[in-house]
């Protein structure tokens, strides 16, 4: 069974720093793609960074780039996003998803999501 399981999100000022994780079961890191996506309240759910596990072929929202990156540990089974320079848009529940595909970071392409953590940025 394909399960996956963030955290890490939190109350964070202007400025800071979170590293969210995402720890995968069930299927291969290697053979999938690994999405994180977010949520403002009262927005709809959008990509914010993916990796092709194959290739590490990445993705970032212009709204991310530059102060965002993601990374894996494929002997982990685990997928981090490093959040840097956080501003108060950045507040939303950020997911993880994955896809057994080499897909988009399109909410429609993938498959299995976890839980969501949220991450809140404010003084």
């Amino acid at each position: 069974q394909v399960q996956l399981v963030e955290s890490g999100g939190g109350l964070v000022q202007p400025g800071g720093s979170l590293r969210l994780s995402c720890a995968a079961s069930g299927f291969t890191l290697d053979y999938y793609t690994i999405g994180w996506f977010r949520q403002p309240p009262g927005k709809e759910r959008e990509g914010v960074s993916c990796i092709s596990i194959s290739d590490g072929r990445t993705y970032y929202a212009d709204s991310v780039k530059g102060r965002f990156t993601i990374s894996r540990d494929n002997a982990k089974n685990t997928v981090y996003l490093q959040m840097n320079s956080l501003k108060p848009e950045d507040t939303a529940v950020y997911y993880c998803a994955t896809d057994p595909h080499d897909s988009s970071c399109e909410v429609y392409d993938y498959d299995y999501w976890g839980q969501g953590t949220q991450v809140t940025v404010s003084s």
